[in-house]
This record gives structure tokens, sequence and C-alpha cells, in this order.
């Protein structure tokens, strides 16, 4: 049984392989995509319970992609957690007003990385994940 269900998008697939590997070792279901588009798409197809969005990818960037999700009524509810190497105020700000649950500064490490994922799913008390209903 998996702890959840995890999307994460991002254009650099080294980092997008090595979150995926952690993210299946500490139990997710994980699915990746390589921009907003493919992102958006992989939603539609299997609705993940946490989104992770980097912020610059080419094309559709990682706040339109979220401000897209945020806007379509099936989507509006599910976590995005962001990350990206800018991390001034302003590059925080634009994240949360396009979405944003949360974000990340890159570079990061993985467990910090796999203790905010955590934050986005309820335990159920035996130290497992629920997953929803």
């Amino acid at each position: 049984m998996t702890k959840g269900r995890v999307l994460v998008v991002d254009d650099d697939p080294r980092l997008l392989q090595i979150v995926a590997m952690y993210l299946s070792i500490e139990g997710y279901d994980v699915a990746t995509a390589y921009n907003g588009e493919d992102g958006l798409a992989q939603i539609a197809l299997q609705r993940p319970d946490l989104v992770i969005l980097d912020v610059m990818m080419p094309g559709m960037d990682g706040l339109e992609a979220c401000r897209r999700i945020r806007n379509n009524p099936e989507t509006t509810g599910i976590p995005v957690l962001m990350f990206s190497a800018l991390s001034g105020d302003d590059d925080i700000e634009r994240a949360r007003n396009a979405g944003a649950n949360n974000m990340i500064t890159k570079p990061f490490n993985l467990v910090g990385l796999g203790t905010v994922v955590r934050s986005f799913f309820p335990s159920n008390g035996d130290g497992e994940a629920a997953l929803p209903a």
C-alpha cells in the first residue's frame, strides 16, 4: 500500500530521477513530467494527491501550471509544492499568488524534501499515511 500519489514536474531529468527514486523508496506512488503541459496532462490521467512543480521550465512554467491547477474546479484542491533556485521574497510571493501551498528552494536535501512531502499526507496513527476515501 502506498502512502499516496505524487506528481513531480521538472525539466532537469537528473533531478527528476533522484526525487522520484527517493519518494518511491519512501513509499509514494510517483509519476513524473518534464514540463507544465505534460504535468497538467498527467494530472488529468491520474489525479495525484500532491503535485511538486519546478518554477522555471521551458514552455509553461510552474507558476502558470499552478494557476491552471487552482483555476480548474476538478483540481483546485490538490496541494502544490513548488521548488526553485529563486529564493527572493518576491519569488516566494509569486509562488504564493499562483496558489502554491509551500515552496522549497534549490538546492535542497532529500530528507528535508521528504519531511515537507509527509506534511501533506495525514497520518492514520500507525505511522502510515491515510489515503483519501
